[in-house]
């Protein structure tokens, strides 16, 4: 019997997400008054009683679900995970709480990826879009058909459930031609730009710098990455992998996949909301012989 932990990305913030912790725990109010000093404002304040606009901001969005995450794993007594996984954003809530990545310098990364990534998108406009009910090779073969505009997957999220990343003008007929194949829906997302995805590449770069500047540390249990979904425990090959996470799919439903092959028979999510855990129960459909925190 393995213990997983999975972590959240952008999407689960809400607002009010870790007051209680602030409340009732020493740490956590500790970690959050240094998150605040070392992003240069109170993000704890807009965590607490922020507005859905103003949570939706790149640079509170991002490091709110990581501190909420971060905070509840680290002031949270005897948690020992046999194995982690992030997603998209969760990767580095995942690196701190297998020890890969010290808190000080993953919010640091995560502030300059939400930077970068709004940088990015600024650039060019682009979007996202959820694909419903349609095989992964099918999504892949319709949008590998597109060839005068950039549009790829960027999310495989759960069998029937794909997401897809790209230019305006390529997401628009990509999800005309999804619809055509027989997906039960093809739904433009409202999001800032197309994240996993090559239009995401000044991003890397500028985010490569900062990851290659910083130290990591062999974790105390294998990340299972986005990249690839496969396990993980030398920090040079964790580093490269993070790099090249902001413009290449997030692969969680192979990520679970390869855990429940590796044994991992309970998952606990740590941070807002419930997503992952009903993704999980959807790519680990036989419920009874894992147990679903």
């Amino acid at each position: 019997m393995k213990h997983a932990f999975v972590f959240p990305g952008q999407g689960a913030q809400f607002s009010g997400m870790g007051k209680a912790l602030y409340e009732q725990n020493e740490q956590a109010k500790a970690l959050f008054e240094q998150a605040n000093e070392i992003l240069g404002f109170r993000i704890s304040d807009i965590m607490f009683s922020g507005s859905e606009e103003e949570l939706k901001q790149t640079k509170v969005t991002q490091p709110a679900v990581f501190l909420h995450s971060v905070i509840a794993f680290l002031t949270t007594p005897d948690l020992k995970p046999d194995m982690v996984a992030g997603h998209s954003l969760g990767e580095f809530s995942a690196l701190v709480a297998c020890g890969a990545l010290q808190f000080e310098d993953a919010l640091k990364l995560v502030a300059k990826r939400a930077a970068a990534m709004q940088k990015a998108c600024e650039l060019q406009p682009s979007t996202m879009a959820a694909v419903l009910g349609l095989d992964d090779a099918k999504v892949e073969e319709v949008v590998g058909n597109i060839i005068d505009e950039i549009v790829v997957p960027a999310n495989y999220n759960c069998p029937g459930q794909l997401v897809i990343s790209g230019s305006i003008a390529g997401i628009d007929k990509a999800c005309e031609a999804l619809k055509a194949a027989g997906a039960k829906r093809a739904l433009v997302l409202q999001v800032g730009g197309a994240f996993h995805s090559p239009l995401m590449e000044p991003a890397r770069l500028e985010l490569q710098e900062a990851i290659e500047s910083t130290q990591f540390q062999t974790p105390n249990c294998a990340i299972y990455q986005n990249v690839d979904a496969q396990p993980y425990t030398d920090p040079a090959q964790i580093k490269e992998n993070l790099i090249n996470q902001l413009t290449a799919p997030v692969r969680w439903t192979q990520t679970v996949q390869n855990m429940v092959a590796d044994g991992a028979t309970q998952f606990t999510e740590v941070g807002p909301g419930a997503v992952l855990q009903g993704l999980v129960k959807k790519i680990h459909k036989e419920a009874a012989t894992a147990g679903i925190n």
